[in-house]
C-alpha cells in the first residue's frame, strides 16, 4: 500500500544493484541557459533528487552550474543526486563514445554520472554536426556502426567506475530485447515517452519482467493538441480528488510503477509537481479503461530526430 503523501519519495532499485532511480524526475530539456540554471536549482531545493540532461540540449554547463551552487550550499550532498545525461547520435561509433562522455562530465561539473543513456538507436554520420544532413536535407545515417557496439562502449565506461550504470531511450520493445539479450550489462533504464495516450504496457511489462526501470518522459503529454490536461476523464478525476490534473497524471506514472521526469521554467509549477500524492485506485482504472486516443508526441523513435529540440538550436 503506497502512503499518500510519499510516493513523491519513492525510489525504484536498479537491476545492476549500483542504487535506487527517484521515481519523480526533472528533465532538463530548456533552451535558455538562464531559465535552465534557474529551474534546475529550484527543482533541487523543493525536493526533485533526479535530474535528466543530455549533450543534445547543449546545456549540460548550465545544469552544471546550477548543482553547483546547489551542493556549494551545503543543504544537499552529491550522492543524494541521481544525475543521468544522454549520448546524442553522432557519437555512436565506439570510439568517439569515451570523449563524449568525458564532456559531458566536464559540463556538468561531475566526477561521475549514476546513469547513461543511448539518447536513441539511430547513429547519425560522425562529427562534430549534431543534425547531420545531406544535400537534399535528409539525415546522414552512419550504416558502419550497431547499436550493440554503441553499448559495449557504454559497458566499458561502468567498467571504468565513473558511471553507474547505463540504459537505452527511444526504443522499441523489440530493440529493448534484442539489446537486452545481447548485452554483458544489462540496461538499468529505458527512458521512452509514455503518458495514458501512450501507456506503453508491452515495454512497461517487459522492463518488469527483467528488472529494468521504465522511466517516462512527456508524462503530461505535450504543448500540442490534443492537450492531455484536458482530457474530460483526468479533470474530472482531478475535480474529484482535489488535485491538479498535472498531479493526477505524475501519480499515475509513479503508481502504475514507472519513474518519470517533468520540466517547467515556472517556480510555482515545479513545486505544483513536486506535491505529488496517491490517488485512489479507481481512478487508476478509470485512467486505463476510460481513456482511448493513442498518441504519439515526439515522433524521435521513428527517425532519431526529436520532434521536441528545434534543429536551429545552437549554443
Amino acid at each position: 500500500m503506497l502512503v499518500d503523501n510519499e510516493i513523491r519519495y519513492n525510489a525504484i532499485p536498479l537491476n545492476n544493484g549500483s542504487g535506487a532511480i527517484p521515481a519523480l524526475g526533472f528533465g532538463t530539456l530548456i533552451p535558455d541557459p538562464v531559465a535552465t540554471r534557474i529551474a534546475t536549482k529550484t527543482a533541487l531545493e523543493v525536493g526533485f533528487r533526479a535530474l535528466d540532461a543530455s549533450e543534445r540540449y547543449r546545456n549540460e554547463s548550465d545544469v552544471g552550474e546550477a548543482m553547483d551552487d546547489v551542493l556549494k550550499a551545503g543543504k544537499i550532498k552529491r550522492e543524494e543526486i541521481f544525475v543521468a545525461t544522454k549520448l546524442w547520435n553522432n557519437n555512436h561509433r565506439p570510439e568517439r563514445v569515451k570523449p563524449a562522455f568525458e564532456a559531458s562530465l566536464k559540463r556538468l561539473q561531475l566526477d561521475y554520472v549514476d546513469l547513461y543513456l543511448i539518447h536513441t538507436p539511430f547513429a547519425f554520420q560522425p562529427g562534430d554536426e549534431q543534425d547531420p544532413r545531406d544535400a537534399n536535407g535528409n539525415v546522414s545515417y552512419d550504416k558502419g556502426v550497431t547499436l550493440l557496439d554503441t553499448w559495449r562502449a557504454l559497458e566499458d565506461l561502468v567498467d571504468e567506475g565513473r558511471c553507474k550504470a547505463i540504459g537505452l531511450s527511444d526504443v522499441s520493445l523489440t530493440q529493448t530485447k534484442d539489446l537486452f539479450e545481447a548485452a554483458k550489462i544489462k540496461p538499468a533504464v529505458v527512458h521512452v515517452e509514455s503518458h495514458p495516450y501512450l501507456p506503453e504496457w508491452d515495454l512497461l511489462n517487459y522492463c518488469n519482467q527483467h528488472g529494468i526501470v521504465l522511466q517516462a518522459f512527456a508524462p503530461l503529454g505535450h504543448s500540442s493538441e490534443p492537450r492531455l490536461l484536458e482530457d474530460p476523464v483526468i479533470t474530472a478525476i482531478a475535480e474529484r480528488v482535489n488535485k491538479t490534473p498535472a498531479q493526477v497524471l505524475l501519480a499515475w506514472a509513479i503508481q502504475r510503477g514507472t519513474a518519470l521526469l517533468t520540466t517547467s521554467k515556472t517556480p510555482a509549477r515545479i513545486q505544483e509537481n513536486f506535491e505529488v500524492s496517491t490517488i485512489p485506485e479507481e481512478a487508476m482504472e478509470e485512467i486505463k479503461n476510460k481513456i482511448m486516443l493513442e498518441i504519439r508526441y515526439n515522433s524521435v523513435v521513428e527517425t532519431g530526430v526529436p520532434g521536441f529540440i528545434p534543429r536551429s538550436s545552437k549554443r
